[in-house]
């Protein structure tokens, strides 16, 4: 989700509490809107309860958005179902299938390249 020629800035982690956010304006894949795809993650709940929910952020790796900074735009999706989803353990990949649009988000979390209706979420099985 990534262009091939875009080179992730990095991003210091200084533990000062800092949460800024690099690469707000990171190129997104044209060529992805309205694919669907199946794609890993982590979750990182932004509706719901302990036990299930239906707006979620999709990161790259466990911990973005709330213990350390979030990843450049093009590497979070905003994930919405129409009904609320079971997320067993927010310490665990998982695989989010739907249908992915360039339509961008803006939360208190973090800005989001890319959008994706859900269908269904399964734990990650490598």
């Amino acid at each position: 989700m990534v262009p091939p020629d875009y080179e992730t800035p990095d991003t210091p982690l200084d533990h000062d509490g800092s949460m800024m956010q690099m690469g707000l304006d990171a190129p997104i894949v044209e060529s992805l809107n309205g694919k669907l795809v199946k794609i890993p993650g982590f979750v990182v709940p932004l509706e719901g309860n302990n036990e299930t929910t239906t707006e979620f952020l999709l990161v790259p790796y466990f911990g973005a958005c709330i213990h350390v900074p979030p990843p450049p735009a093009n590497q979070i999706v905003y994930v919405k179902f129409s009904e609320a989803v079971p997320i067993d353990n927010l310490y665990d990949a998982v695989w989010v299938t739907g249908t992915l649009t360039t339509k961008g988000w803006e939360g208190d979390l973090a800005t989001v390249g890319y959008s994706l209706v859900g269908m269904s979420v399964t734990p990650y099985d490598g």
